[in-house]
C-alpha cells in the first residue's frame, strides 16, 4: 500500500509538471511550496552527497568586467530589519539607535532597504516577486532551509568570486556556514556574518537540586551524548515526581539531534534513512515516556511558560535565541526566573538557523555590495564591534575567540540572566566549531527534516505503533513533499 502511494504521487507529480510545461511562458506566476521549490533546486543539483565538480576560483581582490558598477541606488532586501539596518550601520558608521527609521524614511542617501515585514518562512515568494517583476535589487538575504533555491540558481545569485572574494577573505569563518552557502558545484554564492551555533541552557539551580550538578562542566559531565542525556531526563523526572522535564520540546530535541546525521538525506535521488533515525526514535521515545520532555510545541505560550513555572529545566538554545525566546522562558529581566540559568555544550554540537547574504547577477552595484559584504562577514574591526554592539554570535573564529578570552559582556540584560553572568558565548565556540556539514546539504533539508519529526510523534509517540510502520508513515510523507525521489519496489 505504501509503495502503490509513493507511485501515485509521482504520477500526480508527472501530471501536473505536464501541466507546466503547457504555461511555462507565464513570469508572473510563483509559488511558497516548500515542495515545488525543492523540487525546482534539485533539478538544478547533480548528485545529492556527491564531492563538487567544479573548484571555486580563488578571489583576487579584482570584480569581473561582467558585474556593472556604480548604480545610483544600493538596494537590500530582508524579511525584516532585524539585521540588515544593523549591518549597513556598521558599514557606513551611521547611528545604530536611529537606523531603521532612518532607511523607512529614506534619509540614507543612496541606500534603500526593501524590507517585507514578514517571516523568515514567507520571504521566497516575496523575492520571486521581485525577480519576476524587475525590481532594482543588488544583494539579498537568505535562511538555511530555502538558501538553496537561490543559490542553486546562477540567474539569481553570483559567485561571490565576481566580486573578486575569496578564500582568504574568509579564512576564519565556521566551516559548516561555507557548506550552506555553496552551491552543489562547491561555488561560494553566499556567506553568513554570524555563526547560530547551540547549546544546551538549563536552569542552574534546578540542576544543583536534582543532578548535583554545580557547575556547567559539571552538567555537561551527565549530558555529553544522548544516553547520558536521557538517563539525565530519568533521574530530574524522578526527583521531581515527574514535575520537571530536562529538556524542552521534542523540536528543540531534533534541532540538536539532526546535526548528528553522518549521511545526506538524499543521496543518488533516494531517501537516506540512516542509524541515527532509529536512535533519535528511540530516544524521543525514552524522553517522551518519562516525562523528560514536554509535549509542548515551539513558538507557542506554553512552551515558554514552562519555563517560567519552573515545569522545564533546560532548553536547546541558538545564538541568536538567549535574547529572544529563552529570555521570555525566564519571565524577560526581573521576571521569576531571571538570573538562574547557565548553559553547557550539551549532548551534539548543532546550529540552529542562520542567515546569508546573497548577490542579485543583475546588480549595478557590484562595488558597494562588496564593501557591504566585506564590512559585514571580512572585516575583523567592524565585526568585534558589531558583535558587542548587536550583540552577536559573528561568523569569524578569531574574533570570536579574542573577545571570548576578554571576558567580554556582550549584553547585560541577556548576560543577567545567567548565575555568576556566564560568558555565554564561550561554552558554543566549541560547538561552533565542530559542526561538520561538509556533503550533507540537499535542497530537500528542511522539508525532509521537518517529515521526519512529525512521523514520529505522530506514530512512534502518540500512536504507539512500531518503527517499520513509523518508516512507512515518514516515507509517505516524503513522498509528497519531495515527489520526485526515486523509490525501491
Amino acid at each position: 500500500m505504501n509503495t502503490l502511494k509513493r507511485t501515485l504521487a509521482l504520477v500526480a507529480t508527472l501530471a501536473m509538471t505536464a501541466t507546466a510545461f503547457a504555461s511555462c511562458g507565464d513570469k508572473g506566476s510563483s509559488s511558497s511550496d516548500k515542495a515545488t521549490e525543492a523540487t525546482t533546486a534539485a533539478k538544478e543539483e547533480p548528485t545529492e552527497g556527491a564531492e563538487p565538480t567544479t573548484v571555486e576560483p580563488e578571489g583576487d581582490g579584482t570584480i569581473d568586467a561582467s558585474v556593472k558598477t556604480g548604480g545610483d541606488t544600493f538596494t537590500v532586501a530582508a524579511w525584516n530589519h532585524d539585521d540588515v539596518p544593523a549591518l549597513i550601520a556598521s558599514w557606513k558608521g551611521l547611528n545604530a539607535d536611529t537606523i531603521v527609521q532612518d532607511l523607512a524614511d529614506g534619509k540614507v542617501e543612496g541606500i534603500k532597504f526593501i524590507d517585507f515585514g514578514v517571516g523568515g518562512g514567507k520571504a521566497s515568494e516575496n523575492y520571486d516577486q521581485l525577480f519576476n517583476d524587475g525590481t532594482d535589487l543588488d544583494v539579498y538575504f537568505v535562511e538555511a532551509d530555502w538558501a538553496l533555491k537561490y543559490i542553486n540558481d546562477d540567474s539569481r545569485t553570483l559567485p561571490l568570486s565576481k566580486l573578486g572574494l575569496g578564500d582568504s577573505d574568509f579564512a576564519n569563518i565556521y566551516k559548516y556556514t561555507d557548506e550552506i552557502g555553496k552551491d552543489s558545484n562547491g561555488v561560494r554564492k553566499g556567506i553568513s556574518w554570524q555563526a547560530a551555533a547551540g547549546g544546551f541552557a538549563y536552569r542552574a539551580d534546578l540542576a544543583k537540586e536534582y543532578l548535583g550538578a554545580e557547575t556547567p562542566a559539571d552538567m555537561q559531565k551527565q549530558i555529553n551524548n544522548w544516553d547520558n542525556f536521557v538517563a539525565a531526563a530519568k533521574t530530574v523526572s524522578e526527583k521531581s515526581s515527574g514535575s520537571v522535564a530536562l529538556a524542552d520540546s521534542l523540536g528543540g530535541l531534533w534541532q540538536a539531534f539532526a546535526c548528528g546525521r553522518t549521511q545526506p538525506w538524499v543521496k543518488d535521488n533516494k531517501l537516506v534513512i540512516d542509524d541515527s533515525c532509529k536512535k533519535f526514535a528511540d530516544t524521543a521515545k525514552a524522553l517522551w515516556d518519562c516525562g523528560g520532555v514536554t509535549k509542548n510545541s515551539q513558538w507557542t505560550d506554553e512552551w515558554t511558560a514552562a519555563g517560567v513555572s519552573g515545569n522545564v529545566m533546560g532548553y536547546f538554545v541558538s545564538t541568536w535565541g538567549f535574547g529572544g525566546f529563552f529570555l521570555d522562558a525566564a519571565g524577560g529581566e526581573g521576571g521569576a526566573q531571571y538570573g538562574k540559568w547557565a548553559v553547557c555544550e550539551g549532548p551534539q554540537a548543532f546550529y540552529w538557523g542562520g542567515t546569508w547574504m546573497v548577490v542579485n547577477p543583475k546588480t549595478d552595484n557590484g562595488d558597494l555590495a562588496r564593501e557591504f559584504i566585506i564590512a559585514a562577514t571580512s572585516d575583523e574591526a567592524k565585526m568585534s564591534a558589531y558583535a558587542k554592539s548587536k550583540p552577536e554570535y559573528v561568523n569569524n573564529s578569531k574574533v570570536m575567540d579574542d573577545l571570548i578570552s576578554a571576558n567580554t559582556v556582550f549584553n547585560e540584560k541577556i548576560s543577567g540572566n545567567f548565575a555568576d553572568k556566564q560568558n555565554y558565548f564561550a561554552e558554543l565556540a566549541n560547538n561552533a566549531k565542530n559542526i561538520d556539514f561538509k556533503g550533507l546539504i540537499t535542497p530537500f533539508d528542511s522539508t525532509i527534516k521537518g517529515n521526519f519529526a512529525d512521523a514520529v510523534k505522530e506514530n512512534y509517540l502518540e500512536g504507539g505503533k512500531d518503527w517499520d510502520a513509523t518508516v512507512d508513515a515518514f516515507k509517505d510523507k516524503v513522498a509528497e513533499s519531495v515527489p520526485d525521489l526515486e523509490w525501491e519496489d
